[in-house]
């Protein structure tokens, strides 16, 4: 396994450092030590003058503080009976720079040792965060932890399933389906992150009465063009309600223009939306929307149905659609549906709709500019339990005593 292990570039680690973390005993779920290594990054990261230039790192940066840590472990009722399972893998998303660092710090926190697959493209923000990583010295964190890249060689996976006891998979229903030609032990569990895609709803009227137009414009730019629009955060489908629709709508994207005063598409990139809009043009009715250039290119639709669902495009391509109920949404709220964001709409409102009306998707409410937002519930999925385990104990009444005349409770319970 170790000449396997030496096929792989390593921002952090080592192959020998990789081949110990099976022998290492797992730790507590937010103990002290991991929390203050994550209070230090936060702080390196801060100081950089590089590292300004990038939102999605300071982000991370802020999302390490340890008053943040601390709050998010307010949220754990059960840490004193939760251990780490042993190695988490995780497998990073190609085209979200840092997403590699919040699944790492999550795989941290829950008490595991972790490698972690780096984007294969060497973004800068990436570089930013592994070259603080690595220079920060204390060994009980460094024996615990490898960010690493390597080619599509199945025998690299294969090798690094086969010592994990969770593995966790970002990047779309390709790359899971890949992955999963390399087996796991048969107690490791899998957290797979498919392809997915968001929409934003907007109250025209109150847009207009309540919000300023360059701040939105700088939220929603980071909701969508910080990624490309390739996250699954980022929305893809503009629903707007309200009697001054067309008012708010020259507004909000005369503002998101001038927002885009430094973005450049790549020439690919329009080919891309242009491709999506004839396809999609060729079996529904549809509108495209004048614009001075294609870094917006807005496609107006009659209906929200799998037609628009089937023809998602990133890159600043966007299907607007009027509404007048919150019912004329369900359609598109598939299980593909990730993060319904807002702009003018009340949250406890919408999410009384959303459990109202149970959609098969949909795991996520947000207001417009914090859909990139990390949080410890992901998908539906609470990652620190998941890549956990909780110790049972008949003297903290999490195991069901056996009945009298009985030898032990059903062992296969």
């Amino acid at each position: 396994m170790r000449q396997v292990f030496d096929m792989m570039d390593f921002a952090v680690g080592s192959a020998a450092v990789l081949e110990g973390m099976p022998a290492l005993p797992a730790m507590r779920a937010f103990v002290e030590r991991i929390i203050a290594f994550l209070n230090t990054l936060s702080g390196k990261l801060l100081k950089i003058p590089n590292a300004k230039r990038f939102p999605d790192v300071i982000a991370f940066a802020f999302w390490c503080r340890k008053v943040n840590l601390l709050k998010l472990k307010e949220q754990y009722d059960d840490l004193d009976r939760r251990l780490g399972r042993g190695v988490a893998f995780h497998i990073a998303p190609s085209n979200v720079p840092v997403n590699f660092a919040y699944s790492t710090v999550v795989g941290m926190l829950a008490g595991n040792a972790n490698i972690v697959r780096l984007p294969s493209k060497k973004f800068e923000q990436t570089e930013i965060i592994c070259d603080t990583v690595r220079g920060i010295q204390q060994p009980e964190i460094a024996s615990r932890l490898c960010l690493v890249r390597y080619a599509h060689r199945q025998e690299i996976t294969d090798s690094l399933s086969s010592i994990c006891a969770s593995r966790v998979i970002w990047g779309g229903d390709s790359t899971i389906a890949r992955v999963r030609e390399s087996p796991l032990p048969p107690r490791a569990n899998e957290i797979a992150f498919a392809d997915r895609f968001s929409i934003c709803l907007v109250n025209a009227d109150k847009y207009i009465a309540e919000y300023d137009p360059q701040k939105t414009a700088r939220e929603f730019y980071n909701d969508t063009y910080l990624t490309d629009q390739n996250a699954c955060t980022s929305p893809r489908i503009i629903v707007w309600f309200g009697r001054e629709r067309d008012k708010a709508k020259k507004i909000f994207w005369d503002a998101l223009s001038e927002r885009l005063s430094g973005y450049e598409p790549q020439p690919m990139q329009t080919i891309n939306k242009l491709s999506a809009l004839y396809r999609f043009a060729a079996s529904a009715d549809c509108k495209l929307l004048k614009a001075d250039d294609c870094k917006i290119m807005r496609v107006t639709v009659n209906q929200l149905d799998n037609n628009v669902l089937n023809n998602l495009e990133s890159s600043g391509y966007f299907y607007e659609y009027n509404a007048e109920s919150l019912d004329e949404i369900l359609p598109v709220c598939t299980r593909k549906c990730q993060t319904l964001s807002y702009i003018g709409f009340d949250s406890a409102e919408l999410q009384a709709f959303i459990l109202s009306n149970a959609p098969s998707g949909i795991d996520r409410i947000v207001s417009a500019g914090k859909t990139m937002n990390f949080a410890l519930v992901w998908d539906g999925v609470d990652l620190i339990r998941t890549l956990s385990r909780q110790i049972a104990s008949e003297t903290l009444g999490l195991c069901p005593k056996p009945r009298r005349g009985t030898s032990s409770p059903d062992p296969f319970i």
